[in-house]
C-alpha cells in the first residue's frame, strides 16, 4: 500500500522546515449556529515549508480550524527542530520514527496533526524527486475528476437549509451534507433536494437515545449515511445499535493513525480518515489498506483550503476506492495556492503536476500571514 523508497535514492537530508500561519475569512450565509465553540467565520490554515539539501520544497498542512497556534508552535519548537537533518527520501520511515520520538506528547491531537504537516511535505518532495505527480508515485491513476459533495454549514433553520440546499444544486451538485440536527432542517434539505444524495453529519450532537427514535425519520428521509451522531465518538456500542435499525454509521474525521481508527472500523459503515488530522499520507495510507481488507466505503474528511485539499485530491486519483470529495460549502477571500482546482459541475479535474501540486499564492499568504 505504502510504496517503499528507501535505497532508491541517495540521502537527501531536511535543511529546513518553516512553518506559516494563515487566517482566510469566508462567508457561508448562516447565522453562526454550529459545531465550534464560538462563530467559525475564518479558515486557519497552518502552512508547513520543508526544503532538502538537494534544493527540493515539499509543502504540507496540519490541522488548524481555531487551534492554528497550538498546531504551529509544536511544529516550530518540537517538530521541526527534530526534523532538521533526517533523511527526506523514506516519508513513512520519518513518520514511525517522529510518533515514536513524541508519543509521551500524546497519540491524537496536536502531535500527530504537527506530524500531519511534515509528512505530507515528504511526500510532496518524494514525488518531485521523481517528477511525477502523488498519485503516479503511489501507483495507477484511477480518475482525472472526482465526484464532490457540497458540505453545507449548520444554518439551524428551515428556510437556510433549503436556500443553501437548492444553490448547492443549481451550481451542478448531486450530493450534500447536511450538519443539522433537528428533523424540520434535515426535512428541508430533503424537500429542496428530492433526488440529491443526502448525508447528516451531526458531529456527536445527537445522542443516542434520539438517535434511534430518529431511525425512521432518517430512513424516511433517505439519508445516505449518518456521521458521528453520538458523543463519545470513540463508543461504537449506539452505532451498532443504529447499524442494526439500518443507519449506516460514518465517522473518522477526529481520529489519528491506523492504531487510532482500528477498534472503529468493524463498527462503521463509512470510514472518513483526514489527511490532516490522521497522520498525513502515510497513515491515511495504512487506514486505506484496512478499508480495503474490509470492503467499506472510503469517503475522506477534507474541507481545507491549503496543501490537505491538493493532498487528498491525489489520494482520489489513485484509489479506486475513494467514494466522494468533501467540500466545505464557504466563499473564501481567497485560495492560498495558485491554480486552485475548484469544483466545477459537481466535480473537481484532479491536477497532475510534480507533487501535490500546491504553490502557495505569494500574495494570498502575505496578505492573510498571522503567525
Amino acid at each position: 500500500m505504502i510504496p517503499a523508497l528507501a535505497g532508491r535514492h541517495a540521502p537527501d537530508p531536511i535543511a529546513s522546515v518553516e512553518t506559516q500561519v494563515l487566517r482566510i475569512p469566508f462567508v457561508d450565509g448562516g447565522e453562526g449556529k454550529g459545531i465550534t465553540p464560538k462563530r467559525w467565520n475564518a479558515l486557519d490554515i497552518v502552512l508547513l515549508r520543508v526544503e532538502t539539501a538537494s534544493g527540493l520544497v515539499g509543502w504540507g498542512e496540519g490541522f488548524g480550524y481555531t487551534c492554528q497556534n497550538a498546531t504551529a508552535q509544536l511544529l516550530r519548537d518540537m517538530v521541526g527542530p527534530w526534523a532538521i537533518g533526517r533523511d527526506s527520501v523514506d516519508p513513512a520511515q520519518v513518520n514511525r520514527d517522529g510518533q515514536l520520538a513524541f508519543h509521551l506528547f500524546g497519540r491524537f491531537g496536536i502531535t500527530i496533526f504537527a506530524l500531519s504537516a511534515l509528512d505530507t511535505a515528504l511526500w510532496d518532495i518524494a514525488a518531485k524527486r521523481k517528477g511525477v505527480s502523488l498519485s503516479r508515485l503511489l501507483g495507477e491513476r484511477v480518475r482525472e475528476s472526482v465526484r464532490a459533495y457540497a458540505s453545507l454549514v449548520r444554518y439551524g433553520t428551515p428556510d437556510l437549509v433549503r436556500h443553501f440546499s437548492e444553490k448547492a444544486l443549481s451550481e451542478g451538485y448531486t450530493d450534500l451534507k447536511l450538519h443539522e440536527i433537528e428533523e424540520a432542517c434535515i426535512a428541508a434539505g430533503r424537500a429542496a433536494a428530492p433526488d440529491a444524495t443526502i448525508t447528516v453529519d451531526a458531529n456527536c450532537q445527537i445522542g443516542r437515545e434520539r438517535m434511534l427514535a430518529m431511525a425512521p425519520f432518517l430512513e424516511a428521509q433517505r439519508i445516505d449515511w449518518l456521521e458521528e451522531p453520538t458523543f463519545p465518538p470513540e463508543d461504537t456500542g449506539p452505532w451498532q445499535e443504529a447499524a442494526a435499525l439500518g443507519l449506516s454509521i460514518a465517522a473518522g474525521e477526529n481520529l489519528c493513525t491506523l492504531e487510532g481508527f482500528a477498534p472503529l472500523i468493524p463498527s462503521l459503515a463509512v470510514v472518513q480518515p483526514s489527511v490532516t488530522k490522521v497522520g498525513g499520507i502515510t497513515e491515511f495510507l495504512r487506514v486505506v489498506g484496512a478499508v480495503r481488507a474490509t470492503g467499506k466505503r472510503l469517503a475522506p474528511h477534507s474541507p481545507y483550503f491549503g496543501p490537505g485539499y491538493w493532498a487528498t485530491l491525489q489520494l482520489a486519483a489513485t484509489l479506486p476506492e475513494f467514494d466522494l470529495f468533501e467540500v466545505l460549502y464557504v466563499e473564501p477571500e481567497a485560495w492560498c495556492g495558485l491554480a486552485a482546482p475548484l469544483v466545477k459541475g459537481g466535480a473537481i479535474a484532479i491536477p497532475d503536476l510534480p507533487g501535490i501540486g500546491f504553490e502557495p499564492d505569494p500574495a494570498v499568504v502575505a496578505k492573510y500571514r498571522t503567525g
